[in-house]
């Protein structure tokens, strides 16, 4: 199951702060819509009251020049229509665009309302006539929502310029975040060189000097490692090679029993150095020597250890190809890839099938591949032999540590590593490809 992917703290802290501007502004409008939509009332009450006071004396005063005909008054405009009563309700007068039929509000002073109209009724001294003004709900929520839209357009418009000011902002502000976190990527076992603290947010000062210490302190411990391997491959190599030359100068003039119990002895002590020189390898490799700052031809390495192969008994199992036109340059360790080189190699002769040739072959693009005979490995055994002293189902002799040094290393060199079963093109064998 893959791991879920981190999510990045710019990222959610554009995110969190666009809502929570984008949330504040629509508030803001809605607000603002409810508190213009309060007002208009209000104005358009006074607008109303207004009106209906000052057309009370003009209304009367048509009344008695032209009688009571309703059709007689046609005046005054659509938006605000109006009726004249007698106080039996039946309607006197009316304004164009006021229907026939009396309003739907009582006759008596004071604002009303129905489903279509809000009204304002007024009336003469004696009482005998009413005028009732009415404003439709309509026109009322036209204005209020051309208003809202007056308002609300201009935050349509506020809240994308407001999400890019926040993430440049916020980019700008976490820069120096970012760059700290690369520095810290990029310390490995040959990059302890201290931080920059220059220029840093106090808040980060005090990361960068408590990460300065600790890579000075890793980077003594380094040194003395480095320093305790050189001296232990001198000092265990010399009593090893002196206690197997002086066995084999013993069997020289042995025979029978104590000959066969000499040979063991030289055994042994073949495969303790061995083993030693593995040891001593994973040493070197845990001690980092995999980082190299300066470019190196590394195919000029893998011949010379190729040549150092076919010098031995088992030269005429191994066949090299290099495609023309492959190189393979870098800023790599020669000591390190000279060493995976060997332990891979030597795996491969080891645990293939004898007699059957080892593959190794220099392709473009950096590619490195090492095949060898040897029956089909399952998953489980693929992971087994790539762990520390994992030597799977083999029954020939070895450490089980060639594989994880030559890891470890590639891991230093940032070279891909992949181990196939079968090998690629065929139904059986082992393969190694390092991807540079």
């Amino acid at each position: 199951m893959r791991a879920a992917r981190p999510q990045s703290m710019t990222r959610r802290l554009i995110l969190w702060l666009t809502g929570a501007t984008t949330v504040f502004w629509l508030v803001a409008a809605g607000l603002g819509i409810a508190v213009m939509k309060e007002e208009f009332g209000e104005i358009f009450d006074a607008s109303l009251q207004e009106t209906a006071e000052r057309l009370l004396p003009l209304v009367t005063e048509d009344m008695k020049r032209h009688g009571e005909s309703v059709s007689a008054e046609e005046r005054g405009g659509e938006y605000l229509v109006y009726q004249l009563r007698s106080a039996d309700g039946s309607v006197l007068f009316r304004s164009k665009g006021a229907p026939a039929a009396p309003f739907a509000a009582p006759l008596k002073r004071g604002f009303s309302q129905d489903g279509d109209y809000r009204f304002y009724t007024v009336k003469t001294r004696d009482g005998s006539l009413f005028l009732q003004v009415a404003d439709a709900w309509d026109n009322r929520d036209e204005a209020t929502d051309e208003g809202g839209m007056a308002l609300f357009l201009p935050v349509l418009l506020l809240i994308p310029v407001s999400s890019g000011l926040i993430w440049l902002i916020v980019r700008r502000m976490l820069a120096p975040i970012d760059a700290f976190r690369q520095a810290i990527e990029e310390k490995d076992g040959g990059n302890m060189a201290p931080l920059a603290s220059k220029g840093l947010p106090g808040e980060l000062e005090p990361i960068a000097r408590s990460v300065n210490h600790l890579l000075a302190r890793l980077q003594a411990a380094f040194d003395a490692e480095r320093e305790f391997t050189a001296n232990s491959a001198h000092e265990l190599r010399t009593p090893i090679a002196g206690a197997l030359a002086q066995t084999q100068m013993l069997m020289i003039g042995l025979e029978g029993p104590e000959k066969r119990r000499a040979e063991q002895i030289e055994t042994s002590l073949v495969n303790l150095r061995h083993t030693t020189e593995k040891l001593l390898q994973l040493a070197r490799a845990e001690a980092g020597i995999g980082v190299a700052g300066t470019r190196a031809d590394l195919a000029r390495v893998l011949e010379l250890v190729l040549t150092d192969f076919q010098r031995g008994e088992m030269a005429v199992r191994i066949a090299y190809e290099r495609e023309p036109g492959a190189v393979l340059e870098g800023a790599y360790s020669e000591d390190a890839f000279a060493i995976v080189l060997r332990n891979l190699i030597e795996n491969a002769l080891l645990h293939g099938q004898p007699g059957e040739p080892v593959s190794v072959r220099l392709q473009k693009g950096g590619i490195v591949r090492i095949v060898n005979a040897a029956p089909r490995l399952s998953p489980d055994e693929l992971i087994a032999i790539r762990k520390r002293f994992g030597r799977g189902n083999a029954i020939a002799r070895g450490s089980g540590l060639g594989l994880s040094i030559a890891e470890r290393l590639l891991q230093q060199m940032h070279v891909r590593f992949d181990i196939l079963s079968p090998a690629t093109g065929r139904s059986d064998g082992l393969e190694v490809v390092m991807r540079f």
